[in-house]
């Protein structure tokens, strides 16, 4: 047990130990300072906004951020749709694999667009290598810089500055942090074992009999998986993700994977502490966050190695819950890699989350409901100081203080736009599909449980769209039949069509929409004259706000969401404990 926490422990001070390194080199870059890779990248970028028709000096307005932001999507969505669809005539296709249904490819193009990557589908069966790194691999990098540049402009907007141009951003994004690292960490994934081929799958002999030959799906994976973590997108090139061999070979892999998909989120919240010149709350902040990330590990990590307690009770010993892991991860790493992934919105998996203990479901789940623990790719950190606002404006109410937040008025707009992104987005989004789905007797019958676990897995398929984290409890009937099955007589379902469909609107209601709504906060903030400090003023880098913080962020969720949870992994885990007792 002792061996599992150090682990979690040395894991989790490497990734303190880069947060202000890297956060003060995303601001220089963001801030427009000089970097250590100007000298190859300024003349580049220069080509890059000729070639746009982008001038660097040219700021957005919140509306026309927006408006960038859904007008590049839409034209890179009809790419992937396009590339996806028509696969199996394009080269890099040494299987032969047909085109997939529509709705298939519908679902995996809105779902990589708005950097969620839940994958209704097996990689390596149904898309060729031209879908994966062409379509896939390209908007990992896209999808993910679109959210960090939304992370920017909001910080941009509260410390008062404008927000700048998505374009720019966007661009920057991509070629001083996305690609640098990934062609760096790639590198090394390949020297650790992870492949990085165009050729087909392997055949090699069955070791029961040398006159039987398999097929091993191999392909492009080293490069794949660097920006899969790095960009927190989270699709896997093979089904079982970072279960799988070539996806994450070994316990340096591992941890290579853990800290680069809480690098960037981690880091930006100390970027913004160098935004506002306020080093001291950026720490308070993040020592938030991280207190509460701790506990998270701690809860999932204690109920995996305790164990299923009926099941321990038949067998007269106590054992970790090692169902649907890999044994060369054990539980600790299992546990730190599910939180780690459903806290930042990456989505990759170790593990099946399906098996977790109760424990593993509340938490993965209470990840998702919160987005800031520590949330996604730059949507995150802007969700996080959406909170603070709420803080700001109900602790100033309490105490009868003015409600300022870096000199800036919180008004009757900046709370009404918080709520609206806290407390009505997010949950129509995860509840309103996930009720008709309930509703339904055919849409039930491609649940694997029937119980409460079955419940979890329904909620959990919606919450993981909405969060935009794409991980899944699985156990649904959401996947049509390869393209292989379908040009061999297979039939499509009504029921994979339903969870194609309907998750497409809980990706799309929860990444555009938030999205939106950020970017108007962060403009009106940006617009308000600062006014002085003075003995009214309610400070906000203090130990004891960071904790009313903690703890509205708490009330919220729980006020929100706790309903769910009761009916989900809480009412499992009563049973599980009955059956223990009797």
């Amino acid at each position: 047990m002792l061996e599992g926490w150090i682990q979690i422990a040395l894991t989790l001070l490497i990734v303190v130990a880069i947060t202000p390194f890297f956060g003060k080199y995303i601001a220089r870059v963001f801030l427009g300072e000089s970097t250590i890779l100007d000298p190859i990248l300024n003349p580049l970028e220069r080509v890059i906004f000729s070639l746009m028709g982008v001038s660097i000096r040219e700021n957005m307005t919140g509306w026309q951020y927006a408006r960038a932001i859904v007008y590049s999507n839409i034209v890179m969505a009809l790419l992937i749709f396009f590339i996806i669809l028509n696969q199996g005539w394009l080269p890099f296709n040494p299987t032969l694999v047909p085109a997939p249904t529509w709705d298939t490819a519908l679902h995996t193009t809105i779902s990589f667009i708005t950097n969620t990557n839940q994958q209704h589908y097996s990689g390596e069966t149904y898309l060729s290598y031209a879908s994966q790194v062409f379509g896939l691999g390209y908007h990992m990098f896209v999808s993910a810089a679109t959210g960090l540049a939304v992370g920017i402009a909001f910080i941009r907007g509260l410390t008062g500055r404008s927000l700048g141009n998505f374009y720019v951003d966007l661009t920057r994004a991509i070629t001083r942090i996305l690609l640098p690292i990934s062609i760096v960490g790639a590198i090394v994934l390949i020297a650790a074992g992870v492949p990085e081929t165009l050729a087909g799958p392997a055949i090699v002999s069955t070791l029961e009999d040398p006159n039987i030959s398999q097929a091993i799906a191999r392909g492009p994976v080293a490069h794949f998986e660097i920006i899969k973590e790095l960009g927190e997108n989270g699709g896997g090139f093979f089904a079982i993700n970072s279960a799988h061999p070539f996806e994450n070979p070994n316990a340096f892999t591992n941890l290579i994977q853990i800290v680069a998909l809480l690098s960037i989120p981690t880091s930006l919240i100390y970027a913004y502490g160098v935004f506002a010149n306020n080093i001291k709350q950026a720490w308070l902040v993040y020592g938030m966050v991280f207190t509460l990330f701790v506990i998270f590990i701690a809860v999932v990590g204690v109920g995996e190695y305790n164990g299923n307690l009926a099941v321990n009770a038949l067998l007269g010993s106590q054992q970790p819950n090692l169902e649907g892991k890999e044994v060369r991860f054990g539980w600790a790493q299992s546990a730190l890699y599910a939180v780690a992934t459903t806290g930042t919105m990456t989505g990759a998996v170790n593990s099946l989350h399906d098996s977790f203990m109760p424990n593993g479901g509340f938490i993965t789940l209470s990840n998702m409901f919160l987005q800031i623990m520590w949330g996604g790719q730059g949507t995150g950190t802007a969700y996080l100081f959406a909170y603070l606002i709420l803080a700001v404006f109900v602790t100033g109410l309490m105490v009868g203080r003015t409600p300022e937040f870096l000199g800036r008025k919180i008004e009757k707009r900046e709370v009404v736009l918080a709520s609206f992104l806290i407390l009505l987005v997010h949950p129509i989004a995860i509840l309103i599909p996930a009720g008709i789905t309930l509703a339904f007797p055919d849409q039930l019958a491609g649940i694997s449980n029937p119980g409460f676990h079955g419940f979890s897995q329904v909620i959990y398929e919606y919450a993981s769209a909405a969060a935009n984290n794409g991980s899944g409890f699985e156990g649904l009937g959401d996947s049509q039949p390869s393209p292989i099955a379908i040009a061999t007589g297979a039939t499509t379902t009504a029921t994979a069509l339903w969870w194609n469909l309907s998750t497409c609107f809980s990706l799309l209601a929860g990444r555009y929409v938030p999205i939106t709504g950020l970017l108007f906060l962060a403009d009106s903030m940006s617009r308000k004259q600062p006014v002085p400090m003075n003995v009214g003023t309610l400070r906000t880098d203090t130990g004891l706000f960071t904790g009313v913080t903690a703890g509205v962020i708490l009330i919220l969720g729980a006020l929100t969401f706790f309903p769910v949870l009761a009916l989900g992994p809480i009412a499992e885990a009563f049973q599980i404990a009955k059956f223990y007792a009797n």
